[in-house]
């Protein structure tokens, strides 16, 4: 049973989602962040039991980014369809994702590993800073000058994603895939 408790954590993850919109479509900011904070804590504790007791498997593997992807992309969808954050950042953030789901499918037929980096996991800690800073600023219903920190929060985020974006396409572009044993070891991208 121990075994199985990271993807067990993933899959609460998945069940959290409708939750968090749910609460944000019925103006329940206060829930929506403490189901999508809980989301939160269960991503750091699956990977952390996973690596910690070496129970990665190929589920986790899959499920873990597809789970906070779906976290994210839902809940930035939420914020937007009730006029919380703008369109725009959704659709950076979607372009960025379908770029990183092409470039992963194309490595994964060459065979070569796919790694979280610090940059990529820095992005997805500022977006959640940000999903967070929404929801806690609608609940209190700020006004004038900090009702819209959240977006100093999100152009922050979607500068270190961007970033993160470059730093997948210099890697692949450093190794150039000339030799695909050595790429096989070493090429890393982001999967936050």
């Amino acid at each position: 049973m121990f075994k199985h408790i990271p993807n067990i954590l993933t899959i609460i993850r998945f069940l959290l989602i409708p939750f968090i919109v749910f609460c944000i479509f019925n103006n329940e900011f206060i829930w929506a962040f403490v189901f999508f904070t809980i989301s939160g804590i269960t991503d750091v504790a699956d990977g952390f039991i996973a690596r910690k007791f070496n129970l990665v498997s190929n589920f986790g593997k899959l499920m873990d980014p597809l789970a906070d992807k779906l976290t994210q992309i839902a809940t930035l969808t939420s914020l937007v369809i009730v006029n919380i954050i703008p369109l725009w950042i959704l659709i950076i953030v979607l372009v960025k994702e379908f770029i990183m789901i092409v470039g992963a499918s194309f490595l994964y037929g060459k065979d070569v590993v796919v790694y979280s980096r610090w940059y990529g996991k820095l992005a997805t800690v500022l977006f959640y800073v940000a999903i967070v800073l929404s929801l806690i600023l609608r609940q209190l219903n700020v006004q004038g000058f900090w009702q819209h920190t959240d977006l100093i929060c999100y152009s922050i985020a979607l500068i270190a994603t961007i970033f993160a974006l470059i730093m997948y396409v210099k890697s692949l572009y450093t190794k150039g895939f000339i030799d695909k044993e050595d790429l096989k070891k070493d090429v890393t991208i982001d999967k936050k």
